[in-house]
C-alpha cells in the first residue's frame, strides 16, 4: 500500500500525456488535410524569425503594457513549469524536491527563489488580463464574435493559471513551515510565500500543513495535465503552435501575392507570337492544371493555412487595425481565422465518425465566411503586419475571392466590368485603345 500514491500518479501522468498526444495527432491530421506547400526555403532566416517572434515575443511589446505584462505571464509559467521535471520524479520514485540534490544547495536556493519571482509576475498579468478583459472596455476585446466560448475560453486560462501559481505558492508556503520545524529537510528559497502566507500557516498544526503541502503538489501536478489537455479546445494552442507558425511564416515582402502557375503557363503561350494555339499539350501536362481555382473549403487551402486557423490567438489586433472594420463592413480578420478553424473541426468531427469524410453539403464559403466579408478586404495587410505571431489570414481572404471570380465568375459587378474592359481595351476604362490619348487634346 505505500506505493499506492505512485501508483496513482504514474497513472494519471501516462494519461494526461496519452490524450495530449492524441490531441496532438488530431490537429496534425486536420492540418494536413489541406494542400501542401513547400516553404523550406531560406532556413537561418526562419529560425531567426521564430526565435524573435515567438519565443522573444518582438511583435507583441508593440503595445508595451499588453506585451510586458504577457511576456511576464509566458515567460513566468513556461520556467515554472520546468519544476515538472522533479514533480514527475518526486512522482514516481517518492522522493522530496528532487532537483535539489542535482543542483546543491546554493544554486537550488537561487532556483526556487527565481520561480517565485516568476510566480508572482504570473498572478500580477493574468489579474491585470482578466480585469481588463472584463471590466476596462478594451473595444477589440470587447466584440460581438467574443461573446459565448471565446469570451469563456479566455476568462477560463486566466483563472487556472491563477488558480496554479496559488497552489504553487501553498505548497512552497507550508514546505517552508515545516522546513523551519525541522520536520522536512532544508531545500529552496521562497521569499514570496514564506512572506505572504508563511506568517498564517505558522498558526496551523504539523498535520494540516504536511495536507497541505501535499494536497497542493497534488493540485499543481493535475492542474498541469488538465491545462495541456484543456488547450486542445481552446484559444491558447498558440502556446504550442506560435513556434511553427512563425517559422513557416510567409517571408515574402507585403503585399506580393502568389500567381497559379497553370495560368502564368497560358498567359505566357497567349502573349508568344511563336505558340502554336491549337498544338497537343505536352506529355504529363495535364497534371500541372489545379483541379480548383482558389478555395472554397479547407481541403482547398494550404497547410500553412491551416496551421494559421488553429494558430490564433483571438487577440483582435488584426481587427483592430482593419479599415474594412473600423469603417463597419462585415470584415474581421480575426473571424476569418476562427471560422476556418470552426470549420476544420467540423471536417475533422465528420473524419472521427465516419472513418473518412463524408460529404456534408456545407462549405466554408458561404456557410461560415460570407462573400461580403470578402470584398469589403481592401488587401492592405494591416492585419498581417499587426499579427503578434505573423499568421495571415489575408491569404485565405485572397485564396477565397480567386475561387469566386475564376470558379463561379462571381465578382462584384465593377469587378466584372473592370475585368471585361482589361480583357478588351487594355485598360480599365470603357473606351477602345484609339481615344487614350484624346485627354491630351483638351483644351
Amino acid at each position: 500500500m505505500q506505493y499506492i500514491d505512485n501508483i496513482i500518479f504514474l497513472i494519471l501522468l501516462v494519461a494526461g500525456f496519452g490524450l495530449f498526444a492524441k490531441s496532438l495527432q488530431k490537429i496534425y491530421r486536420n492540418i494536413r488535410l489541406g494542400r501542401e506547400i513547400n516553404r523550406s526555403d531560406r532556413k537561418p532566416e526562419r529560425w531567426e524569425t521564430m526565435a524573435r517572434v515567438a519565443m522573444g515575443q518582438s511583435k507583441m511589446v508593440k503595445r508595451p503594457v499588453a506585451g510586458i505584462l504577457h511576456l511576464f505571464v509566458y515567460v513566468g509559467f513556461v520556467i515554472i513549469n520546468i519544476e515538472l521535471v522533479e514533480i514527475i520524479v518526486d512522482g514516481i520514485f517518492g522522493t522530496h524536491r528532487f532537483l535539489s540534490s542535482i543542483f546543491g544547495h546554493s544554486f537550488y536556493n537561487l532556483f526556487t527563489a527565481t520561480l517565485e519571482v516568476l510566480a508572482l509576475l504570473v498572478v500580477i498579468g493574468v489579474v491585470v488580463f482578466f480585469i481588463r478583459r472584463n471590466f476596462y472596455g478594451v473595444k477589440r476585446l470587447t466584440m460581438k464574435e467574443l461573446f459565448g466560448w471565446p469570451k469563456h475560453d479566455a476568462n477560463w486560462i486566466l483563472i487556472i493559471e491563477f488558480a496554479l501559481m496559488m497552489a504553487f505558492f501553498k505548497m512552497n508556503a507550508a514546505d517552508w513551515v515545516l522546513q523551519q520545524r525541522g520536520l522536512l529537510p532544508e531545500h529552496g528559497s521562497f521569499p514570496i510565500s514564506s512572506m505572504i502566507l508563511g506568517p498564517i500557516f505558522n498558526s496551523f498544526g504539523d498535520n494540516f500543513l504536511f495536507f497541505t503541502e501535499k494536497a497542493a503538489w497534488w493540485f499543481h501536478f493535475v492542474g498541469i495535465l488538465f491545462f495541456m489537455n484543456y488547450l486542445y479546445y481552446s484559444k491558447h494552442l498558440h502556446i504550442i503552435l506560435a513556434f511553427p507558425s512563425t517559422w513557416y511564416a510567409n517571408l515574402e515582402k507585403k503585399g506580393k501575392f502568389n500567381n497559379l502557375e497553370s495560368v502564368t503557363k497560358e498567359i505566357k503561350l497567349m502573349m508568344d507570337p511563336n505558340a502554336d494555339p491549337y498544338a497537343a499539350p505536352a506529355e504529363g501536362a495535364e497534371a500541372d492544371v489545379p483541379s480548383k481555382f482558389g478555395a472554397e473549403d479547407v481541403f482547398d487551402l494550404n497547410q500553412v493555412q491551416l496551421l494559421n486557423a488553429y494558430s490564433c490567438t483571438e487577440c483582435g489586433r488584426c481587427t483592430s487595425v482593419c479599415p474594412a472594420n473600423i469603417t463597419g463592413k462585415e470584415l474581421s480578420p480575426r473571424l476569418i481565422l476562427m471560422k476556418t478553424r470552426d470549420r476544420l473541426e467540423e471536417v475533422g468531427k465528420n473524419i472521427d465518425k465516419n472513418g473518412t469524410f463524408v460529404d456534408d453539403g456545407r462549405k466554408l464559403l458561404n456557410d461560415y465566411i460570407t462573400k461580403e466579408e470578402l470584398w469589403a478586404c481592401t488587401t492592405c495587410n494591416a492585419c498581417t503586419e499587426a499579427c503578434p505571431i505573423l499568421l495571415d489570414p489575408l491569404s485565405i481572404i485572397f485564396e477565397m475571392r480567386r475561387f469566386l471570380v475564376m470558379e463561379q465568375s462571381a465578382a462584384p459587378q465593377e469587378l466584372n466590368l473592370m475585368m471585361t474592359n482589361v480583357e478588351n481595351n487594355a485598360a480599365p476604362w470603357q473606351y477602345n485603345q484609339a481615344d487614350r490619348l484624346n485627354w491630351a487634346n483638351e483644351n
